[in-house]
């Protein structure tokens, strides 16, 4: 099964669920899913920020794997990140992730 994660929510996402629970699953490759990709929205894109320890880890998982991560464009210029981003990620809206991942479709889509 292929999933892909919205992160949407302010409270723990990443600090807690991202890099304590999703993330080591993946680098030990026993998540039990293919993430196919990521999108992150709000204060969560600061992940995406090239030298964010977290980001280092999941950019490194997500080279390894081809998975997408992916930033909201208006997200990341209100925050002034968009240039600053981990090599390679790209910044969208709804349509620039949908065709992002139209070779790869995931069969569900998990909001956290």
């Amino acid at each position: 099964m292929k999933v892909a994660y919205i992160f949407a929510t302010q409270r723990h996402n990443i600090s807690y669920v991202l890099a304590k629970m999703i993330l080591p699953q993946l680098e030990q490759k026993r998540h039990g899913v293919d993430v196919v990709g990521m999108f992150f929205f709000e204060d969560n894109n600061y992940v995406l920020v090239d030298g964010n320890p977290i980001g280092a880890r999941l950019h490194k998982v997500a080279k390894e794997t081809g998975m997408l991560l992916m930033g909201c464009d208006q997200c990341c210029y209100e925050r002034e990140i968009a240039d600053k981003l981990f090599p390679g990620v790209p910044i969208g809206c709804f349509p620039d992730l949908y065709q992002a991942l139209a070779g790869n479709m995931p069969d569900q889509v998990i909001t956290l």
